[in-house]
């Protein structure tokens, strides 16, 4: 008899015998949706030149993030001081200097904010994309020694 109580005694303490459980479940989601966010945008700079006799070139980088296959297009507008996206201006106590952005490092594809037309076009990889931004002050009459500025906006559209 003895023995029959220890065998019982030692079922209850590793709870076998009077174990009982009950289960449930949950969902768990997300719904991901379009998005595009402008991560960085580097400032261009053209550096500290004296006569504007010929060419002067930079570059500047835009970065996006986009969801994965989102199509988007990324546009420059005309900045502060120019007219249209094809004749930007930076100003500064000595008048104007007059500058283009492209979208190409030939130098020949204008970026502009008219989508289909002169904007980049891309699609998302839920990573970053660097896009290059290939600057020109072209050889102009040369304005009083002065620092000139812009500000161009940059948008995507998705």
């Amino acid at each position: 008899m003895r023995s029959t109580w220890i065998l019982l005694f030692s079922g209850m303490l590793a709870g076998d015998a009077n174990a009982a459980t009950a289960t449930g479940t949950f969902q768990v989601q997300i719904n991901i949706q379009a998005a595009c966010t402008i991560a960085s945008a580097t400032d261009m700079n053209f550096g500290n030149v004296g006569v504007l006799a010929t060419n002067i070139d930079s570059t500047s980088t835009i970065t996006v993030q986009c969801t994965a296959t989102t199509p988007y297009n990324i546009s420059l507008n005309a900045g502060l001081n120019g007219g249209a996206v094809t004749t930007r201006q930076m100003s500064g106590a000595g008048g104007t200097v007059n500058y283009s952005l492209f979208r190409d490092p030939a130098r020949t594809l204008n970026w502009g904010e008219t989508i289909g037309t002169d904007t980049s076009v891309g699609a998302g990889s839920g990573s970053t994309q660097a896009y290059t931004v290939y600057g020109r002050v072209p050889a102009q009459a040369t304005p009083s020694p002065a620092l000139y500025t812009d500000t161009i906006t940059v948008t995507v559209t998705y």
